[in-house]
């Protein structure tokens, strides 16, 4: 297998796993069925969370399809892989201006890691962006190798 299939083959996987991972988080008791939530924010998740995964269809059939331009869509699907990680960064920086949390009291618990005595909360999501991007930059590396 060249480099180049390796990283469609990796960027496939990784926007199909965008896609789906949203929607087995969020669609769910915790989040878009939690009656403690506002109907409106269940609303704005609901259409979040549908919006990736028909943006994860897209990507898959830029990557996957035959047809002209394969290098410009494989670009392409790896921009937009992306937007949603960075959005989340955005949003993670900035959660103190609009009262923000990572953690929903009454959701998914965040993980606790033992670090020197201490059990530290991790959030999942974000575990999962932070450690997503270096795995997309990764595979266009991969690819312009």
């Amino acid at each position: 297998m060249t480099h180049s299939a390796m990283a469609r083959f990796l960027l496939a996987l990784l926007c199909g796993a965008q896609g789906v991972g949203s929607l087995v988080v969020d669609l769910n008791r915790s989040h878009a069925a939690n009656p403690q939530w506002p109907g409106h924010a269940r609303f704005y998740l609901v259409w979040q969370v549908v919006s990736y995964a028909m943006l994860s269809l897209l990507e898959v059939a830029l990557i996957l399809r035959p047809g002209p331009l394969p290098n410009q869509r494989f670009y392409l699907a790896a921009i937009l892989a992306g937007i949603p990680m960075i959005g989340c960064m955005v949003a993670y920086l900035f959660r103190k201006i609009y009262g923000g949390t990572l953690i929903n009291p009454n959701g998914i618990p965040p993980m606790e890691i033992a670090w020197f005595g201490s059990d530290i909360p991790i959030d999942l999501n974000l575990a999962t962006e932070v450690t997503a991007l270096p795995m997309l930059m990764g595979t266009v590396a991969l690819y312009s190798y």
